[in-house]
């Protein structure tokens, strides 16, 4: 657990919701100051409110949004809009950390969408550009920020975990812009890992398989198949992601995990033919 005399400095993309939302409560639990980036401004102010009531047992956290509407004792939440794939605004919203808390420790690079689903001849250019803008050119501006602030940081250093998905290995039917943009956050986790070593930058990538967010609903009621039937899939909780999260984020500089993956231990990935 993190020193709440000594907070480190964490900034969730996609923080409105989902696994973002988890992973910023999970953090704030554990004495972090959370940077909640997302493009719904009343949807972070949610998840700061989640901390500053308890949310999950949230005790003595202060939320703050923009505006500086709460507060409180212990660790800070400060939300700052941000749209990923806007260079302008990524600058912002780690320059806002920076001016706020005084450095960053750890980029948990999560904002991403599913986008269209349906069969490839069919997808237009346009919904490819933005599953391909946000996923990866989004991860790529925010990774880019955060490298910068972390390098030129007294101490020096950082981390940066990267979601991935199991689509990073396997894709689903239906989904190539999707898995294109999953597999290309694997090639950016590397160079991340490698690039960073000089300036104690450190780059991991958790890779997760149907945690229940809103972008799974799908699969509890029927989701197509690679043999072309439709069918229901397990899912586990988003908490669950967060605590992997936060452990990866809790090690040493001088220790990585490089790649992990959590899921919902049903579900059909293991054993496919």
């Amino acid at each position: 657990m993190t020193d709440t005399n000594n907070p480190k400095v964490a900034v969730v993309t996609g923080a409105g919701s989902g696994i973002g939302r988890a992973v910023a409560l999970e953090l704030a639990a554990a004495g972090w100051s959370v940077t909640l980036a997302g493009r719904r401004a009343g949807a972070l102010e949610e998840t700061a409110g989640l901390a500053g009531r308890g949310g999950e047992a949230l005790e003595g956290t202060a939320a703050r949004t923009g505006d500086g509407t709460r507060a409180g004792g212990g660790t800070e939440l400060l939300a700052v809009p941000t749209d990923v794939t806007d260079p302008g605004q990524v600058a912002a919203l780690f320059s806002a950390a920076r001016d706020h808390f005084g450095r960053v420790d750890l980029l948990f690079n999560n904002a991403g969408t599913f986008g269209a689903a349906g069969p490839l001849e069919d997808l237009a250019y346009d919904d490819w550009r933005t599953v391909v803008d946000v996923n990866l050119n989004g991860a790529f501006l925010c990774a880019q920020a955060a490298f910068r602030t972390m390098k030129d940081q007294p101490p020096q250093g950082g981390r940066i975990i990267n979601n991935g998905s199991i689509s990073a290995h396997v894709p689903r039917p239906h989904s190539i812009a999707y898995t294109a943009t999953k597999h290309a956050m694997t090639g950016l986790t590397k160079s991340l890992s490698l690039d960073g070593r000089p300036y104690n930058i450190a780059c991991g990538q958790l890779d997760i398989g149907n945690a229940a967010t809103e972008m799974t609903n799908r699969m509890q009621t029927g989701i197509l198949q690679a043999n072309g039937e439709l069918a229901v899939e397990p899912v586990m909780d988003a908490a669950d992601v967060a605590r992997t999260v936060l452990h990866m984020a809790a090690l040493p500089l001088e220790a990585n995990i490089q790649f992990a993956t959590v899921m919902a231990t049903g579900m059909p990935y293991i054993g496919r033919g």
